[in-house]
C-alpha cells in the first residue's frame, strides 16, 4: 500500500513540498485538496508576518541581516503551526472548490489541488536579489515575498480558482442584500398600504409591489432637488389641476414603443401616508380605474393598470407580475 507523503510540518517552499503535494494529488485528490488549501493559507499568513515585520523599524543594535535571516525562518515556521489550527481561510477555500467539483467530473479534485499549487508556486518564484553580500543564498534558501510585485504574480495565477470560490460569496451577498432591502421596504410601507386597502379594495400587497416597481424598491425614489424625499412611490405625475408640491426629474417614457428621456414634473408628498392617501384617491376618482378596484388576482390588477394608461412602458404588467410573484412578497401574510 503507497503511503501519502506527511507533509504537515513542512512549508511548500521549496521543490521537494511542491512535489509532495503534487504527488499526494495523484494518489488521494480530497486529502491532496485539504493539504494544498492548508499550505497556501500558511503561505498567507506568512505573508503578513513578513509584511508586519517590514513596517517595524530596524534601527536597532540587534538588527542585523543575521537576525532579520532568522527571523525569516521563525515566520515561517509560525505560520505553518498556525496553519495546522487554521483561520478559516483553507475552510473556505475547500468549500467553495467543493462546490464547484460535486457539478463536474470526478477527476476535478486534483485539478482543483493544482489550481491552488499553482498559486503556491507563483508565490514562490525565486527572486533576483539586487542587495547586499553576493554570497548570500538566504533569498533562495528561504524565499519570501517581494512587495507587490510578486503578490500580483500570485493574484494572476490564482484567477481560475479565485472565481471558483469568490464568485458564489458575492452572488450570495448581493442576493442577501437586495431581499434585506425588498423586506425592510415592505416593512415601512405596510401600514399605509393597509390603509389604502381599505378605502380601495385593492390588496395591499398588490399596491407595495407597483410601488417597489416604480421606485426600485425604494433605491430609485423620486427625490426634491435637495435630495429629500419626495415621498412619491407612485411616479404619480402632477397635472394642471394639481395645487400641492412637485419635483421635477428625468423620467423615461415611451413613445410609439420606443424608450425617450425627458423631465417631467411629479407631484410631492410631505409623508409616505400622504403618498399613499393620495394613490388610493386617484383610483377611486378617475373613471378608467374602476375595473382595478375589482381585481382579485394580481394578473387582472397588472393588466388592467397596462390597460388603462397608469404606465407607456409596453412591459409594464409583466414586470409588475414578476415583482408580486417574488420571494418577498410570496412568503409574508398581508392580512
Amino acid at each position: 500500500m503507497m503511503i501519502s507523503p506527511d507533509i504537515s510540518s513542512k512549508l511548500a517552499v521549496d521543490a521537494k513540498s511542491i512535489d509532495d503535494l503534487h504527488l499526494m494529488a495523484k494518489r488521494n485528490p480530497e486529502q491532496a485538496l485539504h493539504k494544498a488549501a492548508q499550505q497556501f493559507e500558511a503561505l498567507f499568513m506568512n505573508m503578513l508576518l513578513k509584511s508586519m515585520r517590514e513596517a517595524t523599524p530596524k534601527d536597532g543594535i540587534f538588527d542585523s541581516q543575521q537576525t532579520q535571516f532568522f527571523t525569516q525562518m521563525y515566520d515561517q515556521q509560525l505560520a505553518q503551526h498556525l496553519s495546522t489550527k487554521g483561520i478559516g481561510i483553507a475552510d473556505i477555500l475547500v468549500k467553495q472548490l467543493s462546490r464547484v467539483e460535486s457539478s463536474l467530473e470526478p477527476q476535478t479534485s486534483i485539478s482543483q489541488a493544482d489550481a491552488i499549487l499553482s498559486s503556491i508556486n507563483a508565490i514562490n518564484q525565486p527572486s533576483v536579489k539586487k542587495n547586499g553580500h553576493p554570497n548570500d543564498i538566504s533569498e533562495q534558501l528561504w524565499p519570501v515575498m517581494n512587495s507587490s510585485k510578486q503578490a500580483m504574480i500570485a493574484v494572476d495565477a490564482m484567477k481560475s480558482s479565485e472565481q471558483a470560490f469568490v464568485a458564489p460569496i458575492q452572488i450570495e451577498s448581493q442576493q442577501t442584500k437586495a431581499f434585506n432591502r425588498s423586506t425592510d421596504f415592505i416593512n415601512m410601507l405596510l401600514p399605509h398600504a393597509k390603509t389604502a386597502s381599505q378605502s380601495t379594495g385593492i390588496p395591499s400587497h398588490f399596491m407595495l409591489a407597483q410601488a417597489a416597481l416604480e421606485s426600485g424598491w425604494g433605491k430609485h425614489e423620486i427625490r426634491r432637488a435637495d435630495s429629500s424625499p419626495s415621498y412619491n412611490l407612485f411616479g404619480i405625475k402632477a397635472g394642471a389641476s394639481w395645487k400641492g408640491d412637485t419635483v421635477e426629474t428625468v423620467t423615461t417614457e415611451y413613445i410609439n414603443g420606443a424608450p425617450q428621456k425627458m423631465v417631467e414634473k411629479f407631484r410631492a408628498y410631505s409623508s409616505y401616508a400622504e403618498g399613499f392617501s393620495d394613490y388610493a384617491r386617484l383610483l377611486l376618482d378617475n373613471p378608467r380605474y374602476a375595473k382595478i378596484l375589482e381585481s382579485t388576482d394580481s394578473v387582472t390588477f397588472a393588466n388592467g393598470l397596462q390597460r388603462a394608461g397608469y404606465a407607456t412602458d409596453p412591459k409594464y404588467a409583466e414586470k409588475l407580475i414578476r415583482i408580486l410573484n417574488s420571494e418577498a412578497l410570496q412568503n409574508r401574510e398581508f392580512i
